[in-house]
């Protein structure tokens, strides 16, 4: 076998745990994967795999060549795909990561579509407001929003978008409708932990900073959008996180003279590989739809 066709037997028996298995899912016989690994193991003169009660297992550098093996295999795919021109006959598993309420409004509803263009493709989507690690729970791509913590990360920035102040009309006909940013401090505020109570607004090169206040505080941008629904207060969000309620009314905005800062929406691919062309497929559908 040649190199990279040793690199794939040993990933396929560290993923299944028996040369058997492994022999089963490429389509050659036990012996074949056997002398593949003895080969791999002979040619780096380092030991790759032990057998314990368990199956098989990697070593540490099996472990550490398990990883830079599958980024191989996936790119020399991929280098397979670009070549062919298949970027539009997409197939086999995208895993897509988006916070809860972000995915649920703006790309869900839009997912038949993207899978009726590709109908090879399965995809699996990860709800999950936090930042999880991309290459150890195998996302190929994630969308975030906001400052990115990782500097390094390789990312794309797909749009930016508006963040206003929102209530509902049958709250702000109860309690008013607050027109400089110093009204906020008569209101309930319902503020989003990972933001803070800190709110600053831009006006004709003016800036004003409100800390607010309020009751009910969340962790989760899904709680916000359900506070605000059931009128309890005003909140700091990106407009996607309530447009078909903006689009009906039943969402306002309010300071809309006074700016926040925007929100900037990425696309996210693992560090230490090309992103996938089912990603970058990916995140052309995603900005197609939230432009």
């Amino acid at each position: 076998m040649d190199r990279l066709q040793q690199m794939t037997a040993f990933v396929r028996v560290v993923e299944t745990g028996s040369f058997s298995a492994a022999a089963r899912r490429i389509g050659v016989g036990q012996p074949a994967i056997s002398k593949t690994i003895a080969q791999l193991e002979d040619r780096l003169q380092v030991r790759l795999l032990v057998r314990s009660t368990h199956g098989l297992s990697p070593t540490d550098a099996g472990i550490r060549f398990y990883e830079r093996a599958k980024t191989a295999i996936q790119e020399a795919d991929e280098a397979e795909l670009e070549a062919r021109g298949a970027g539009a006959g997409l197939s086999g598993r995208l895993r897509v990561c988006a916070a809860t309420t972000f995915a649920r409004l703006m790309i869900v509803p839009h997912l038949p579509a993207f899978m009726a263009e590709h109908p090879e493709l399965e995809v699996d989507v990860v709800l999950d407001d936090r930042v999880i690690d991309l290459v150890s729970e195998g996302i190929d791509i994630a969308l975030r929003m906001g400052e990115l913590a990782d500097s390094s990360a390789i990312a794309r920035r797909i749009t930016t978008g508006r963040r206003s102040v929102v209530a509902t009309s049958a709250y702000l006909e109860r309690h008013g409708v607050p027109k400089v940013p110093a009204d906020l401090a008569s209101h309930q505020a319902l503020v989003y932990t990972q933001l803070g109570n800190s709110w600053t607004f831009r006006k004709d090169g003016t800036e004003a900073s409100v800390v607010v206040s309020g009751r009910a505080r969340f962790t989760a941008a899904e709680g916000i959008r359900a506070a605000v629904l059931a009128h309890m207060g005003l909140a700091v969000t990106s407009d996607w996180m309530f447009w078909p309620e903006l689009q009906t009314g039943e969402v306002l905005r309010v300071l809309e003279e006074w700016a926040l800062p925007p929100l900037d929406l990425w696309a996210v691919f693992p560090t230490g590989r090309l992103a996938s062309a089912k990603a970058r497929a990916f995140a052309d559908f995603v900005q197609t739809i939230v432009l």
